[in-house]
């Protein structure tokens, strides 16, 4: 991996705020020159710290307008298994290991609660899932 040093990490929060900001802005911001900035970004693309460039969309602007977090315990050693199938159930938008009560938490998203109620079932039907629980996101204050 890439080691970052202060320059990088301020390259990454500006882009961060908005992955279009132009390399001539991040110069001027951070006090280098154009060709430096370049050269550090492309350093960081081909080391994979920087695998992509997003575009952040208002939550009301989305069809998926019902949304919840899923924490999920997976049965023994069946997590890259689980993974993989969530992986392809199109509702569900990003999935997260983590650590504690729960094994991984995904994001699920639908277009109505009859949607939303279709996807928990098939989730939740999924092999090497051993408990689930769900929480709807009711407002978003910061994006």
């Amino acid at each position: 991996m890439t080691k970052l040093d202060d320059t990088d990490r301020e390259i990454l929060s500006i882009l961060r705020a908005d992955a279009r900001t132009p390399v001539a802005t991040l110069a001027q911001k951070l006090r280098v020159s154009r060709g430096t900035v370049q050269n550090r970004l492309h350093k960081m693309e081909e080391g994979g710290v920087i695998v992509g460039y997003t575009v952040r969309l208002r939550p009301d602007s989305e069809p998926q307008r019902i949304r919840a977090w899923m924490s999920i315990a997976v049965e023994g050693n069946a997590a890259p298994a689980v993974i993989h199938a969530l992986r392809g159930e199109p509702t569900v938008g990003t999935l997260h290991t983590t650590n504690g009560r729960w094994d991984i938490v995904a994001e699920v998203r639908a277009e109505s609660l009859e949607a939303f109620d279709a996807a928990l079932g098939r989730i939740r039907l999924t092999p090497g899932i051993a408990n689930t629980e769900t929480s709807l996101l009711l407002s978003t204050y910061k994006v």
